[in-house]
């Protein structure tokens, strides 16, 4: 198998991303096709520092948790799968810790198969500019140019391994995606790439959670053919110095369904990037978000939906609860060219403030060059409703228990459309600074 070579010319990348790619080095891939990807992704990581607050996007993200972060990754043995809760009735889950093979001993539903290595090899090419049929990925497959971001770019540079698996017809069980960092400091890269034949299904759970300096890197790409439809939930469950940062890349063809919950807290910084391309219009994707930020945590959303086509549709809905010196920060653009005639697109970002020291930055947007759409956003940043809180005290509800039922209710809009396996994991105990399952 070949090794991760670093590239030899001079690179302006910063030292922890200089160590980080140091060590990947000296790793060996089992796939002889990713291990080419991972050069190919490397060397553009390595011409490219850490991101800056001098960049748009990073402009509100303070890096420093991730720098104290060792840069190494995980070694084999350092998570702990043992302590995970039971796997719920009608799932199927695979432990991902960068290392072993999560289909080890694993029986696949039917409808889904691995992908093998000579397709996987083409798979992972570098798409060229004319789509088609045969095109050889995601859009989001180029992970080499220096337009490619950041975190996908760190993600395809360093995992070891990717789970690769093409999903055909209706599966019926619910495939649950696990990694646990645990007490481990490093950094844990994880590659999923998903390919969903014509009028597939396929309902998808990712679960990340750490509790100690680490960093869980995920790049998840999954293409979605004509009327196929994955609902995709994500839940990401961190405590103290751990970090997490999670690049999605969503290729839609036409009358297929996309639908992303996500539910994010606990981590020192979190950074969700989902972007998703309707190839050709005509699709449907739902995206709803959750995110909580307490003492000096950091949590960005920063979106991309874009239609190459007339009549797509999107519904999203991102929430933020900031307490404590916490920073949230959302950025969601949609973009909407001459081709994308009929589209209809709503975005909404709704923020709770209930810190004065909280900080919250929002900025959903659009760009239109079409003139035949119907297009909305909006923002709000609020605090708990002190006629709400009132009308529960004066029926004799205290002060604390009110104020925690209109937080789960503002939870329940988002964490209700998790798939049903996520109630294990306790989403909204999470979200509320309950004690989530243990580590």
């Amino acid at each position: 198998m070949a090794s991760l070579s670093m590239p030899t010319a001079e690179a302006p990348a910063s030292s922890w991303g200089t160590a980080l790619l140091h060590t990947v080095a000296a790793e060996v891939s089992r796939e002889p096709a990713l291990a080419a990807a991972r050069q190919q992704a490397a060397r553009a990581l390595a011409e490219r520092p850490l991101p800056s607050r001098r960049e748009e996007a990073w402009r509100f993200t303070d890096l420093a948790p991730l720098q104290a972060i060792t840069p190494a990754l995980l070694a084999p043995g350092t998570t702990a799968p043992a302590s995970l809760p039971a796997a719920a009735a009608g799932v199927v889950r695979l432990v991902l810790d960068g290392h072993g093979d999560p289909l080890a001993g694993v029986s696949l539903p039917v409808g889904i198969e691995s992908i093998p290595a000579a397709e996987l090899a083409t798979l992972l090419q570098k798409p060229s500019t004319d789509r088609g049929v045969e095109e050889a990925s995601t859009h989001a497959a180029a992970w080499a140019g220096s337009e490619a971001p950041w975190c996908g770019l760190l993600a395809a540079a360093t995992a070891g391994q990717i789970l690769a698996l093409r999903v055909k017809g209706v599966v019926e069980p619910t495939l649950e995606l696990v990694s646990e960092a645990a007490t481990a400091e490093g950094v844990l890269p994880l590659r999923v790439l998903l390919i969903l034949e014509a009028d597939a299904q396929l309902e998808l759970l990712q679960v990340h959670r750490a509790a100690a300096a680490s960093l869980t890197t995920v790049f998840l790409e999954a293409r979605l053919g004509a009327g196929a439809r994955l609902s995709h939930g994500l839940i990401g469950q961190g405590s103290g110095a751990a970090v997490l940062l999670a690049e999605l890349a969503i290729d839609q063809e036409p009358a297929s369904h996309y639908a992303f919950t996500s539910a994010v807290a606990g981590w020192a910084l979190s950074r969700l990037e989902p972007r998703v391309l309707q190839s050709s219009g005509a699709a449907t994707s739902r995206l709803r978000s959750l995110q909580r930020v307490d003492g000096r945590q950091i949590a960005d959303q920063h979106s991309q939906v874009r239609f190459e086509g007339p009549e797509g549709k999107l519904d999203q809905l991102h929430k933020v609860i900031a307490d404590g010196a916490g920073r949230s920060v959302f950025n969601g653009a949609v973009a909407v060219p001459r081709a994308a005639q009929r589209t209809d697109a709503v975005q909404l970002s709704r923020s709770l403030l209930l810190s004065d020291r909280a900080r919250i930055d929002t900025k959903p947007q659009l760009e239109i060059v079409a003139d035949d759409v119907k297009c909305a956003h909006g923002a709000t940043v609020s605090r708990l409703q002190q006629e709400e809180l009132f009308y529960l005290r004066s029926r004799g509800i205290d002060a604390a228990r009110a104020a925690g039922l209109l937080l789960r209710g503002f939870c329940g809009e988002v964490l209700r459309e998790l798939p049903a396996a996520a109630a294990i994991w306790q989403p909204l105990g999470a979200m509320l600074g309950e004690e989530a399952p243990r580590l």
